[in-house]
């Protein structure tokens, strides 16, 4: 089974090449985060399955739009189910809106935009030969801080089933490196989440040890600027893990594309 994950960037100006990419990979499932309405409508075009939820709606250069998690899966969906996620920009600390306040100003630089809520994570069934019916995630934690990453990642696991061999893919924005772990503190965790790094790591690798998750790219960078792994592809003790690779064209994207293949 072939699996690739990849956060395309809302703001993806080479679209061409993104569509390119994703048609020509040979995959039973692709998970992608932060898809633009108008990439969307490409996918709809499509041989291979699709289902979508509204992963966030925001305010970019002034335009109101909506992005997506879509999945596409080589064989026939069985259940597809939006998984309602959490607003959070209204309960975060006075410094943290003034940051964002701050970094919205710089909209056309298009390294902030302002949610409106309406988010989602994505639970698909798909009947893959050979396997059966697998469970697959698809998740975007948000850039907030680790303990809201934590609680929305259980929050989703909670649609998890121990009967069935499940996949989570998705980018979970967890920070590795001191040159940007001021985020936490910034958007609303605590002084420590700044300077204990590797803590966060620490803690959700417990936890998919807890759901019986295995992090097939444990270690790898898949995000230039962060130097860390942000994105991910988790799968249940049912699948071997054959090769990964993070893919080392970002096709318009800031994030790599990643990819396993089990059996």
């Amino acid at each position: 089974m072939k699996i690739y994950s990849w956060n395309m960037l809302y703001s993806n100006r080479d679209l061409d090449r993104a569509f390119e990419f994703i048609e020509q990979s040979d995959f039973d499932i692709f998970c992608l985060q932060e898809v633009s309405k108008e990439f969307l409508e490409r996918l709809k075009t499509s041989l291979h399955h699709l289902t979508y939820a509204s992963e966030s709606n925001l305010i970019s250069r002034g335009k109101h739009t909506t992005i997506f998690n879509a999945t596409l899966s080589k064989y026939p969906i069985i259940r597809s189910n939006a998984i309602p996620l959490k607003h959070y920009e209204p309960t975060l600390p006075l410094r943290s809106r003034f940051v964002a306040r701050i970094m919205y100003g710089l909209q056309d630089l298009q390294i902030w935009v302002k949610g409106l809520g309406n988010r989602h994570a994505l639970c698909v069934d798909t009947n893959i030969p050979g396997y059966g019916c697998v469970r697959v995630f698809n998740l975007h934690l948000p850039l907030m801080h680790p303990n809201i990453r934590k609680e929305e990642f259980k929050y989703a696991m909670l649609q998890k089933d121990p009967q069935l061999p499940t996949i989570v893919c998705g980018d979970f924005n967890i920070l590795e490196k001191l040159h940007i772990t001021p985020i936490n503190w910034l958007l609303g965790g605590r002084f420590s989440d700044v300077f204990f790094h590797h803590r966060e790591r620490t803690v959700i690798e417990k936890h998919f040890v807890e759901y019986e998750l295995t992090n097939a790219l444990s270690g790898r960078i898949t995000h230039p600027l962060s130097r860390s792994q942000l994105d991910h592809i988790l799968v249940s003790n049912s699948f071997s893990i054959k090769n990964t690779e993070v893919i080392s064209d970002r096709y318009g994207s800031d994030h790599h594309p990643i990819f396993a293949e089990l059996t």
